[in-house]
């Protein structure tokens, strides 16, 4: 099966966009911006009118495409708290969330998410982790604190485009302690008993986790 032409296949058949998030999309991959693959932005929106959850957080704006992509796809009275640190990406998905006439609906905060997640009250019932892939592991305590009984973490590009099937000495040295990072919490998600997790090989791997009740 060529997987290449059956994800060109399947994301052609998907047209569910507003134009505000078809223009994020272009110019993210114009500009090199780190945004959700397609069929990971299609799953996001699935996941959304599943749980139709209340209170959404999400590690890593960037330019605030998937929290538009969640906003839109959101029940009534949702809200969505959104992090980031790099300043030119936070002043983007501010001006993003002001024309999309979301600011009331998406608090976005400016920082370091390892110092801004153990001031965070929750409960939240859906968490998206986007940031740092190195970070993940040391982001979890926070998060499964955050996390609401019966909610929902999905975790982005956790197989870091093949890398994480590989030995730590097939890895490029630079990439070595994102590599064992990235392992640990793979293994976490799947051994730790408060959550329920299947990892799937969509987009760049994403990592469903329900927390048990």
């Amino acid at each position: 099966m060529d997987r290449e032409r059956l994800s060109v296949y399947i994301n052609s058949l998907d047209d569910g966009y507003s134009p505000l998030l078809r223009r994020l999309a272009k110019e993210a991959a114009a500009e090199d911006v780190p945004i959700v693959r397609k069929e990971t932005a299609s799953f996001l929106k699935t996941l959304a009118a599943i749980k139709r959850p209340s209170r959404i957080l999400e590690v890593g704006t960037a330019v605030g495409y998937s929290a538009l992509l969640l906003a839109e796809n959101l029940p009534a009275g949702s809200r969505i708290t959104t992090i980031e640190r790099d300043a030119g990406r936070l002043a983007r998905a501010r001006e993003n969330f002001r024309l999309a006439g979301r600011e009331g609906q998406i608090t976005l905060l400016a920082g370091d998410a390892a110092e801004i997640l153990p001031e965070l009250s929750g409960p939240f019932d859906f968490i998206f982790m986007d940031a740092a892939k190195g970070q993940y592991i040391h982001y979890l305590p926070d998060i499964l604190r955050l996390l609401s009984p019966g909610g929902c973490l999905v975790s982005d590009n956790v197989m870091q485009d093949g890398d994480v099937i590989e030995s730590r000495f097939a890895v490029e040295r630079r990439n070595r302690t994102i590599h064992a990072r990235m392992r640990e919490y793979l293994y976490e998600l799947k051994h730790n008993d408060t959550l329920t997790t299947s990892i799937i090989p969509l987009g760049d791997g994403v990592a469903v986790s329900i927390k048990n009740q």
